[in-house]
This record gives structure tokens, sequence and C-alpha cells, in this order.
């Protein structure tokens, strides 16, 4: 594996890449990898060659009082498994490789990045935005991999890459979960003790909602209802939002006739964690998927 820190010996690199015509995947993450990033990088290498995996905590994506100092990073554990896991690059860039001074631009996804999550973390989804369209613009990846953990990110990628007219295809990947259930994440590190058991009531609440779902239940107040319910008699445990909504727009559902997120937020302890179930109309009958 060849560990790239510069952004002109990355676009270099991808350049050779399209050159002999392979087909370029990319796999964006903050390093402190864990099953779930590789799972990505498994389902990478079924369809591309070279895979290259980013690690960068990029900055612009945390807000004032958020974790961007203690953010876990793990960098020889991460080399370690991405060599393991057979990857070609690692682009690691510094931050003032990516954000040099006089940066000014930024990229916003009008609408989509106000709700939910960006309601939580002001300019969180500008953050992100900004940084894969970069990443973008340097490994020039025909596909690139991202969990369906934080679907509102996809949702905001997606469109931020169709009004952009990129070339590149994003694959939304399944959640990775731990015994228990509860959702692979780099800030499950922060966990400790009796937060770690108390993290599950996210899990619990979106298994709440399948189950009242296969029960029957269509009312989406009632399915909040029971979503709520989990939360609240969860010790430890603070509600940010449990929310939802149709799958194309975020915008509250009214009714379980197409595709929806039931999405949960919540602080535990100190960390703030996120999940989300899929829910897809099939005929008479309707798939959660957890």
């Amino acid at each position: 594996m060849e560990i790239v820190r510069t952004i002109s010996w990355m676009k270099q690199a991808a350049r050779d890449a399209r050159r002999q015509e392979r087909v370029i995947g990319l796999v964006p993450t903050m390093g402190a990898l864990h099953e779930g990033h590789l799972s990505l990088v498994r389902e990478a290498q079924k369809q591309c060659s070279p895979v290259i995996v980013s690690i960068f905590v990029n900055p612009k994506q945390f807000g004032p009082g958020e974790d961007l100092a203690k953010y876990p990073r793990t960098f020889e554990a991460d080399r370690q498994a991405l060599e393991n896991a057979g990857v070609d690059y690692a682009f690691v860039p510094p931050a003032e490789e990516m954000y040099p001074a006089g940066f000014r631009t930024s990229v916003t996804v009008e609408g989509l990045s106000e709700r939910l999550e960006g309601r939580s973390r002001p300019g969180h989804f500008r953050g992100v935005a900004t940084v894969v369209l970069k990443l973008f613009e340097i490994v020039q990846p025909h596909f690139a991999f991202f969990g369906r953990k934080d679907a509102q990110q996809a949702l905001i990628l997606r469109q931020m890459a169709s009004d952009l007219n990129l070339d590149a295809q994003m694959v939304l990947c399944p959640i990775i979960r731990e015994a228990d259930g509860l959702a692979l994440s780099s800030r499950n590190a922060y966990l400790k003790g009796e937060e770690r058991r108390a993290a599950t009531a996210l899990y619990r609440s979106l298994e709440a909602t399948r189950r009242e779902i296969g029960a029957g239940e269509r009312d989406v107040a009632r399915l909040l209802g029971a979503m709520r319910s989990v939360m609240e008699a969860a010790p430890g445990v603070a509600l940010d939002y449990a929310e939802i909504v149709d799958a194309d727009r975020f915008e509250p559902a009214v009714g379980l006739r197409k595709a929806c997120y039931a999405l949960i937020a919540a602080r535990v302890g100190t960390t703030r964690l996120i999940d989300n179930a899929l829910i897809e109309p099939e005929g008479d009958t309707i798939r959660v998927t957890v």
C-alpha cells in the first residue's frame, strides 16, 4: 500500500490509473477505522482497482464546542488495517494541504443541509460537502463508497454530485452493527461502562418501530411514539430527535407509501450518536432494514 500525503501526488496516481483504463474506487474516512469502514473497502474491491482510502479529520465539519481536538486519531492501527485489507493507496493529507492559507471556498446544498443533523450541527454539512468535492476532484473516482448510517449526508452528497455534474457514482452500503445492535462508529470509543450499555437505546428504538410496522401499524405519529418511549426510558440518554422522513427529500413523512427513513439522534453522556432504519414498501408489505 502506498501512503500519499500531497494532493499533487494523489492526482498523478489517479491520472495514471485512468490512463490505464482502471476503475478507481474511493472510500472517504476520518480514520479511527472499524469494521464498518473495512466493509466499504471490501465492497469497493469488488468493483474497483485501485481502491483509495482517504484519512482526513476534516476541521470544517466540526462546529464550536464539538470534538475536533479529541476525535480519535489512530493512524498506525489504521495503516495496518488497510494494508491487511489490500488497499492500494491511503491518502492522508495534513490540514494545511487541504486548506492552505487563504482558502475561502465552501459548498452548501441549500434546503437539505439545514434539517435534522444540520439543525443540530450548523455548518456541518457545508464542511462535509466541501471536503468531499475536493476529494472527488483530487481522486477523480468512478465510484465512491459511503455507509448508510449517515443517510442525510449521503442524500446531500448525491444532490451535490447531480447539481455539479460530477462523474463519481456514489454507492451506499449497509450499516454494520455490534452484536447488541449498536451501529459501528469511531465515536463509540468514547463510551465507557454504563454509557456503552445505554447507547443500545438507539438500536432498540428502531427495533421497536420495526416491530410495530410488522404488527400492522402504519400511523407515523404512533411509530414515532414507540421510538421516543424507548429513548425516554433509557437512563443517561438525551434524545436530540426522532423522526420519520421520506427518503428523497428528508421531509416529515405523512405515511409509509414510499421509501422512508426512521432517524434517531441522541447524546449518551457527552457522546453524540446517530442511527436509522430504512422503511421500504413492497407491495402489500413493508420491509424495515435496521
